[in-house]
């Protein structure tokens, strides 16, 4: 197959390494060496560093935050695993990480009743008791952003209703029109859920024969794998591609920040009784023992605040929902259509929650085997 434009770059931001086995190397002995109370280590993704984020909590607070940016959440939390949490007091990064610290033991973990009055500015949806942030009942850290992931569509060249099912990435008529973003599980789970298999289940061996079957029917129709948003964009733009493949609203939102309001993400129908979109989400946790427990739950309030939401959805990089429901009165009606909200919940209605799947490790095998024989 003819891929013009296949891995050009670098890891994807949100690719997911292979092997969970980090895990066991959290927990280890030792205690965090002493640091100053005035400074504190926070790691996370490009965006929550924002000047505007940080220097108030800084002038507030009296103390000076060393950010540490991540590039893929699996990389942040082996990193974290492997004994760097003794130099961190809070991290943000994608929601399954968050809720991992808990059994990595790694985890400061929330007493509910603090945070009564933030969660009760969430939108329902993300109000306590939210299990993608617990651990035997006990919560791990607190929502920051989120979206879904499905198709993305450039309506100058092709219609939303369209892409009411994945069908249109088998069909011959769209051969050599399909983008397919090279980021880790992301473009996996789709075509399982399109398959009728759950992702986020154990599956069998027929379940993963027919992933790797509906992989390879993907790539005979497929004109690029591509691993970089920008390249992936520019394709959609210019009419290329009808459709990328494995992103959504991360892809959309910067392009729609720049006024193109014909692209959109959107969620296929439900199918074999299966949710076709898929939510992702951040979050923030406080790393077990930090150098100071007050000044880190108050950064956790710090970007969880309405105002501060506000802030966060809107970054340079990408523009993103928030989970705070009293935030939604802040943003002006430009960046409401921007980050399509009046869409948000029917595409949250169609979709699964993502997490890591027991899975993944196989499945991201299928797909570098289908993927090679397919060049």
């Amino acid at each position: 197959m003819q891929r013009p434009m296949s891995r050009m770059f670098g890891p994807a931001r949100r690719d997911v390494l292979k092997g969970m086995g980090a895990l066991g190397l959290a927990g280890l002995a030792g205690l965090k060496p002493a640091r100053a109370a005035t400074r504190m280590n926070y790691m996370c993704w490009e965006g929550y560093d924002k000047a505007s984020i940080i220097d108030p909590f800084e002038a507030a607070n009296d103390v000076e935050v060393s950010v540490d940016l991540i590039t893929d959440s699996p990389g942040g939390f082996a990193k974290l695993a492997a004994g760097a949490w003794r130099d961190f007091d809070v991290v943000s990064s994608d929601s399954p990480w968050i809720q991992r610290m808990g059994p990595a033991d790694i985890a400061e973990f929330l007493d509910p009743a603090q945070f009564a009055d933030v969660y009760g500015d969430f939108y329902e949806q993300f109000r306590a008791p939210f299990a993608p942030l617990e651990f035997d009942g006990k919560v791990t850290g607190l929502p920051t952003r989120w979206g879904w992931v499905g198709p993305t569509v450039n309506t100058e060249y092709d219609s939303l209703e369209s892409w009411a099912s994945y069908d249109n990435c088998f069909d011959p008529a769209y051969k050599d029109k399909i983008c397919v973003l090279d980021w880790g599980d992301w473009p996996i789970m789709p075509m399982a859920l399109h398959a009728g298999i759950n992702p986020y289940e154990e599956l069998d061996d027929a379940a993963l024969n027919e992933i790797r079957l509906v992989l390879r029917a993907l790539f005979k129709n497929t004109r690029a794998v591509v691993a970089d948003l920008s390249v992936a964009q520019k394709g959609l733009m210019d009419g290329s591609f009808r459709t990328l493949i494995g992103g959504g609203t991360y892809c959309t939102s910067a392009l729609r920040k720049d006024g193109m309001k014909h692209i959109r993400s959107i969620v296929p129908e439900p199918k074999n009784g299966l949710n076709q979109g898929i939510i992702w989400m951040e979050a923030t946790g406080i790393v077990k023992d930090p150098s100071d427990p007050e000044k880190a739950r108050a950064l956790l309030r710090h970007l969880v605040s309405p105002e501060v939401a506000v802030e966060l959805a809107w970054t340079e990089a990408t523009c993103n929902l928030v989970p705070s429901a009293k935030a939604e009165a802040l943003f002006s009606d430009e960046q409401k259509d921007v980050l399509q909200m009046d869409y948000m919940w029917e595409a949250w209605d169609k979709s699964q929650f993502h997490n890591v799947a027991p899975n993944i490790d196989q499945m991201l095998e299928i797909w570098q085997q289908e993927l090679a024989a397919a060049n």
